[in-house]
């Protein structure tokens, strides 16, 4: 898939899968495979930005994924995120959709909102929220309805 096909039909907390398509190096070569890494991982999905007109400058849309946090003892200290314009060169697979009854925790309303925590069930996310501190947060529960019409328009993780 494209990035573009992403953007149009992956939901948010899908896991995606990215690669240029060259090999894996061999662990020997370690600024190859480094190197090769970068273009080749994965993520949550967990925001997708409208093109924006800001002027005379467009941006393009835009995935961005929850590549992973780095920290100890409970205490994230770094959280990494990417981001791919809907024009990237790069090849796209769902490997996994939300599973229908999961509850999306989205920082602020709208259609520009971010992806902040995927709970299993409403109280999950409920609980979640009080701990973690998003006055705008919105719920949206995955719906069977939202996986029916995915399958029907062809839209199934491929």
């Amino acid at each position: 898939m494209s990035a573009q096909l992403i953007y149009d039909l992956a939901p948010l907390g899908s896991i995606i899968r990215y690669s240029d398509g060259a090999p894996r190096p061999p662990e020997r070569h370690r600024r190859k495979l480094s190197a090769w890494e970068n273009s080749n991982s994965g993520g949550r999905l967990i925001r997708k930005q409208a093109e924006r007109r800001v002027g005379n400058t467009v941006s393009g849309a835009s995935i961005t994924l929850h590549a992973g946090d780095y920290g100890s003892a409970g205490v994230v200290v770094l959280r990494v995120h990417r981001t791919f314009s809907v024009d990237s060169s790069l090849t796209f697979v769902v490997t996994e959709r939300p599973k229908v009854g999961s509850v999306q925790v989205l920082d602020r309303p709208g259609d520009d909102g971010e992806l902040v925590y995927l709970a299993s069930h409403r109280a999950d996310a409920q609980e979640w929220l009080t701990r973690h501190g998003y006055p705008n947060a919105v719920l949206r529960e995955i719906s069977a309805d939202e996986v029916a019409a995915a399958v029907v328009e062809g839209r199934t993780a491929a």
